[in-house]
């Protein structure tokens, strides 16, 4: 069995695979896929999602300069390459397009209602309106959910568990990139009310308002930070993770190598399995499925990682109850 470290390893040593694909001539072949990644090319979390979808479309049979043209797109978080990314792929000869995150399918779906789209790492594509529904999404879009509603109470539980607790949090995202947050803010409110947690959203678009956010969360009394599913947060991960240390504040995040590079903790799904599993959703149409008959799919895998390094250098204790559910604990 392929482990997320394989797959970071994979991405590792073959970074080269994913530039942006040179025009395939007509007559060769071979069938065509786009994907538009909201991440920069040298990434390592990015690179790591492109390992298991060429890894998803090799165990399917799909060989990238074989049998399959993947043009690749990687806009950097960067909003504005999204829209001209997308503009460029569905005006390509593209059979297939990949999204990762909510900006880049709602970007390619102003621009098609005809290529197929499979999205991967979106936050309630019904309530955002890129689907019908998840059993019968309709149109051209189709993927993979990475967010469960109960999530958001995790989120707020792992926070209210630590000695001492945290009363109030703030919920960072940036909201070019997260457009979903009001959703996921409706969930965690409501979670807060039965927790005793005081929360309010710190939107933020760049490392300076970071900063304030940090040093503001710091000076209240048990202050503690959320941070959303949101491309930005990936982007600002060491910022984010290093102004948490500096200012001695607890911080719940959704991926697992935030906690790695050494945020306190993390409870989020597996994306590379949303990777892998969307490789089958591309096989299924490049042989005639229809986007709009397969069901979007929640996520399945989910991982609680705890990093007991960075609790011990903040001052905090994490119950013995929260370990025992951890997948990962970092000493």
């Amino acid at each position: 069995m392929t482990t997320r470290r394989d797959f970071v390893a994979l991405a590792a040593s073959a970074a080269v695979v994913w530039p942006v694909a040179a025009p395939a001539q007509p007559g060769d072949g071979m069938r065509r896929l786009g994907v538009l990644m909201s991440l920069r090319a040298d990434d390592p979390e990015g690179q790591a999602y492109a390992a298991a979808l060429v890894q998803g479309l090799g165990a399917l049979k799909w060989h990238d300069g074989d049998n399959l043209r993947i043009d690749w797109r990687w806009a950097l978080g960067d909003p504005v390459l999204v829209e001209r990314y997308a503009t460029e792929l569905a005006a390509s000869e593209t059979e297939v397009l990949v999204a990762f995150s909510t900006t880049s399918v709602e970007a390619l779906r102003r621009r098609t209602s005809t290529i197929p789209i499979v999205f991967v790492v979106v936050t309630d594509p019904v309530g955002q309106g890129l689907v019908q529904s998840l059993a019968r999404p309709g149109g051209n879009v189709t993927g993979f959910s990475s967010y469960d509603p109960p999530m958001a109470g995790k989120w707020l539980e792992m926070l209210t568990q630590i000695a001492p607790p945290v009363a109030r949090v703030g919920v960072l995202f940036n909201p070019v990139t997260a457009p979903y947050a009001g959703l996921m803010l409706h969930a965690i409110k409501d979670a807060a009310a039965s927790l005793s947690v005081t929360v309010r959203a710190v939107p933020f678009r760049d490392d300076a308002e970071i900063e304030v956010i940090m040093a503001g969360l710091a000076s209240e009394e048990r202050g503690g930070l959320l941070v959303l599913q949101d491309a930005s947060a990936i982007a600002h991960r060491n910022t984010i993770v290093a102004l948490a240390a500096r200012h001695r504040l607890p911080a719940v995040y959704p991926y697992r190598f935030i906690t790695a590079l050494g945020g306190l903790m993390s409870y989020g799904s597996e994306y590379i399995d949303l990777f892998r599993r969307a490789a089958a959703y591309v096989d299924r149409i490049l042989k005639g499925a229809k986007p709009g008959e397969l069901p979007v799919e929640n996520p399945t895998k989910f991982e609680l990682v705890i990093n007991l390094k960075t609790a011990k250098a903040l001052g905090i204790t994490i119950p013995s109850s929260l370990l025992a559910g951890a997948d990962e604990v970092i000493e």
